[in-house]
């Protein structure tokens, strides 16, 4: 998904399962396998043919900002079919890693259809303030990024003391647990710093991951502002004990 180091769980109990999130695994999972860039499909051929496919398929169900704002209809449904499109196996398996860590928790604070909206509602939305912020280029947009963007913003505000273990390449992979508060504004940090060096042109979208991000944690902030934390037991009154 996102250039980032973060791995492995949370380490916190989960007391009901998250079927929405591990749906959204599932299909995005069985899309790619089914389409031409996992390389699983002989019908879609091999060398130039197989290239030449991949590239249709994207141009089909990727974000295209150039065709975003030309007045296209169709164009306005792929910030949609894109969260489900993936370009290989490394892109498909880093995005469901992230969403599998942090999406069931998030799912269960949030609820299935509450959390079901929210990803794509924020995915969309996502993919969207890329095209806008490079409306002329003619660069294929693909992947969950945005949406699972969103699902880490949310729980950073939802879980700010969550233990995550994180990888980290300049301490030569030594696994490290730290709080989500922590962890998360560094990854959010490595993608600001590399979304001022991007240029225009194939690589990740560094503003997408900002954009889905933002949203996600302003979206808890408002919608469970007021319900995330939880409140200490009341004190008995003298003489009396709570059970």
């Amino acid at each position: 998904m996102i250039s980032t180091w973060t791995r492995a769980a949370t380490g916190a109990l989960r007391a009901h399962p998250a079927p929405m999130t591990y749906g959204l695994i599932g299909l995005c999972c069985l899309i790619f396998v089914a389409g031409p860039a996992s390389g699983l499909d002989p019908s879609y051929g091999t060398g130039d043919a197989l290239l030449a496919a991949q590239r249709a398929y994207f141009a089909r169900w990727g974000v295209v900002p150039a065709e975003l704002f030309d007045g296209n209809p169709r164009a306005l449904f792929t910030p949609a079919t894109a969260l489900f499109v993936h370009g290989s196996w490394v892109h498909l398996l880093g995005n469901m890693l992230f969403l599998y860590v942090f999406g069931a928790m998030a799912e269960e604070r949030m609820g299935h259809l509450e959390f079901t909206l929210f990803y794509l509602g924020c995915g969309y939305l996502a993919l969207l303030g890329y095209a806008a912020a490079n409306a002329g280029s003619t660069e294929t947009l693909v992947g969950a990024s945005g949406a699972i963007s969103a699902v880490l913003g949310a729980f950073l505000f939802l879980f700010p003391r969550a233990r995550v273990t994180s990888l980290f390449p300049f301490l030569f992979f030594l696994p490290l647990r730290f709080p989500a508060w922590v962890v998360l504004p560094f990854w959010a940090g490595l993608q600001w710093m590399a979304a001022r060096r991007a240029t225009q042109g194939p690589g990740v979208a560094y503003l997408a991951h900002l954009v889905g991000f933002s949203l996600g944690f302003l979206y808890a902030w408002v919608r469970h502002g007021r319900t995330s934390r939880v409140k200490p037991p009341a004190q008995a009154p003298e003489g009396e004990h709570q059970p």
